[in-house]
């Protein structure tokens, strides 16, 4: 077998220590929705990654639907975020800021005053959501937004985007996966607009298509990518006929834009339904640029048997958030340590570091150095 896992890989005009990503995870720190020192503390301790994206992080006010979710569209946001980059890239690494605007997966409680839940259609999302007010709720209606909105929703994932690179970010992933406002669009269940963003595959496509487009014209395609969950079934999104169509078109059309890198993921390892092999060698022959695959790649073999086949770079999620050095463990053969599920998204008692920055080392040393308890 290779060592292409941990060979220099090529994206865009990168490169990158290894051929390993650090998927990006939720993990609801950012109080008051603005980067901090623990996170760049978090960041910084998973830095040999050969590329890290970022936990979503809103692109405006109406798409902060969860709890101490970071946001990227104000001043303050950019200046905190600059720590974090700054930090990884002093310690070798390299890393993107993925985009992602809720859409109906919110509540009010969790909104800025005077920001809306805003979806394609006024169609809620079952299930339930976190809130610091009143604990779980069930996610919110949304407000429709009107055609003549959605040149002001892309203007606000464009102008997220040049704050991306103001704040120090290699390149930027937008969220188009796991039931957010960019794949609600795709699905005719959350979608069911009768102007031209909704009806057919290639009308649902659009808006999708309009924000890859615009986003790469304003800071290169070559720093533009996009995650996709095709056959995905997080926040409520029932599977539907037409799937293998959508994902094959938007395959071509992104391949047109010439975008950095499409980030595949499967969550079959959480339980939901596998991608089809055949969807994701569909989308393999007809997007050429780097293929991010994601789901379940937890040793070197299974890496290795990804990167022999569809995948130019491999992502992975959970082992990075209790081993924040995996990429040494997985070198020398280390045993993996187990998350804390209790405080994926929460502290525990002793503060925010708690299953956070204080996870150790193999050798048994601690990972941070920096491990304030921040006061929600």
């Amino acid at each position: 077998m290779s060592n292409q896992t941990f060979a220099p890989a090529k994206l865009g005009n990168l490169t990158l220590a290894n051929h390993l990503v650090m998927a990006p995870m939720t993990r609801c720190r950012a109080l008051g929705g603005v980067p901090n020192e623990l996170m760049a503390e978090y960041y910084r301790q998973r830095a040999t990654a050969g590329l890290i994206i970022t936990e979503g992080t809103s692109p405006a006010a109406d798409g902060m639907g969860y709890a101490r979710m970071p946001g990227l569209y104000n001043q303050e946001q950019v200046t905190n975020w600059q720590r974090v980059t700054e930090t990884v890239h002093h310690h070798g690494g390299h890393i993107f800021v993925q985009l992602m605007h809720a859409g109906r997966i919110f509540h009010a409680h969790n909104l800025p005053e005077g920001a809306q839940g805003v979806a394609p259609s006024a169609i809620a999302a079952a299930g339930d959501m976190w809130t610091d007010q009143a604990q779980m709720q069930p996610n919110g209606t949304p407000r429709a937004l009107q055609t003549e909105e959605l040149g002001r929703v892309l203007g606000e994932f464009v102008a997220s985007a040049k704050l991306a690179i103001e704040a120090g970010f290699d390149g930027v992933e937008l969220h188009g996966a796991n039931g957010y406002l960019l794949e609600q669009f795709l699905s005719p269940h959350s979608n069911q607009r009768t102007d031209d963003y909704g009806g057919s595959v290639k009308n649902r496509a659009r808006f999708v298509l309009e924000v890859a487009r615009a986003v790469a014209e304003a800071i290169g395609a070559e720093r533009t990518g996009i995650r996709l969950s095709p056959w995905g079934v997080a926040s409520d999104m029932p599977h539907y006929p037409e799937i293998d169509e959508t994902y094959a078109y938007l395959a071509e059309e992104l391949q047109k834009l010439n975008l950095v890198y499409v980030h595949l993921v499967d969550h079959s390892s959480m339980g939901a339904p596998a991608v089809p092999a055949e969807t994701v060698a569909t989308f393999r022959a007809k997007f050429t640029n780097t293929l991010i695959l994601a789901g379940g790649y937890n040793t070197v073999a299974a890496i290795e048997g990804a990167l022999a086949g569809q995948a130019d770079l491999v992502a992975i999620g959970r082992p990075f958030l209790a081993n924040p050095d995996l990429v040494e463990r997985l070198q020398t053969g280390a045993a993996l340590a187990q998350p804390d599920f209790a405080t994926f998204y929460a502290p525990g008692p002793n503060g925010w570091a708690d299953g956070y920055t204080d996870y150790p080392t193999a050798n048994g040393q601690p990972a941070g150095t920096f491990a304030p308890d921040y006061q929600a």
